[in-house]
């Protein structure tokens, strides 16, 4: 996968530590009161939500059990998946992603960021996904982006389809849900999502001869809504406890999601949940697979604080921003050098 950056190598901040703490406190949350009913009135959806209410304030990462995914569906796309990186690099690129093609497949010899040991294949839930045209301000214009399918494995297609219908459902749950936590109305989030520009990825991290002087995936912050990971038994999330700021490993749950608030929730939240940081390490001997999914709004969003969560006594922390135009210099930054910086909410963070 390509030699390791020597300057990564002696930076301590982003080097995985070798020893660890278990995950035994970041929550482990049952969704099976929600199957029937949402109404809040419940006993049962009032712990469920105060457990998701507590866990995005204090961790900003939680796993959900009986979430109502079909687990044969999530069989099938880690098996495509598999056979999709089992392929020669030649024909993996075949679907390369370019400035023009922004999803399809990339490994780490061929980005900008070769801290990051793995090879992905990105797709989008909406296609077309509308997005903006430029990350010029005053550019009004928009334009499509399309998934580029790969010839094999035949089935990939129809497999990633039909299982991101199922995340996008698990995401508006969660998503009334975190709503709910947060005094609002259930649906209070559903129509930033009305023409959502989410993608979904397939990683791919081979073992690497090195995993002490290597990440699979630096240190980071995810820049959306919600994120849903599914992880194989083999593990290597670590979430940066808020606490503390110690590394904790999540460790692998049967048929469970890791869920973590981005950095939307964060805003939209006028910070009472935090996006927080989390990387992924390697491993020496065995191969590791994941399928996250990226919760995003509509391109025309203006993220903002909620009206309903500010005040005189609570300001807004945020002036706000075009999720466009930010999805738009962050896709395209991976392609060539812009005349701006690679946008962080922060930049938007209104001085106290």
């Amino acid at each position: 996968m390509g030699e390791v950056d020597p300057a990564f190598i002696q930076d301590p901040e982003h080097r995985p530590r070798i020893s660890f703490t278990e995950a035994k406190g970041i929550p482990l949350i049952d969704l099976s009161p929600i199957a029937k009913t949402l109404h809040p009135s419940s006993d049962e959806v009032s712990a469920v939500v105060r457990e998701i209410g507590n866990a995005c304030e204090e961790w900003g990462f939680f796993q959900v059990i009986n979430h109502g995914v079909p687990l044969e569906m999530r069989q099938r796309i880690e098996d495509v998946s598999r056979k999709f990186f089992a392929q020669s690099l030649e024909e993996k690129r075949k679907v390369r992603r370019n400035e023009k093609e922004v999803y399809g497949y990339y490994d780490s010899e061929h980005t900008k960021n070769v801290r990051d040991w793995k090879e992905v294949f990105d797709f989008t839930i909406e296609e077309p996904t509308i997005i903006p045209a430029s990350h010029e301000p005053d550019d009004k214009e928009v334009t499509e982006w399309t998934n580029q399918w790969p010839d094999y494995p035949l089935e990939l297609r129809e497999a990633c389809q039909e299982y991101a219908q199922e995340m996008v459902k698990l995401a508006y749950k969660l998503m009334e849900l975190v709503a709910l936590s947060l005094g609002l109305p259930g649906d209070k989030f559903h129509g930033f999502f009305k023409d959502q520009t989410s993608f979904m990825r397939l990683n791919h991290y081979p073992p690497c001869p090195s995993p002490h002087l290597a990440l699979g995936v630096g240190r980071h912050k995810d820049v959306g809504a919600l994120t849903i990971l599914a992880q194989d038994d083999v593990g290597g999330l670590e979430v940066k406890r808020k606490t503390d700021g110690e590394w904790i490993r999540v460790n692998p749950t049967a048929d469970a999601y890791i869920i973590n608030v981005g950095d939307i929730i964060q805003v939209w939240s006028n910070d009472k949940y935090e996006s927080v940081d989390h990387r992924v390490v390697v491993n020496s001997k065995r191969e590791r697979f994941s399928i996250p999914f990226f919760f995003y709004p509509a391109h025309y969003t203006m993220v903002k604080p909620l009206e309903e969560l500010t005040n005189d006594q609570m300001p807004a922390k945020y002036r706000a921003y075009s999720w466009g135009k930010f999805v738009t210099t962050r896709k395209q930054s991976n392609f060539r050098k812009l005349n701006v910086e690679n946008l962080q909410i922060y930049h938007f963070r209104i001085p106290e």
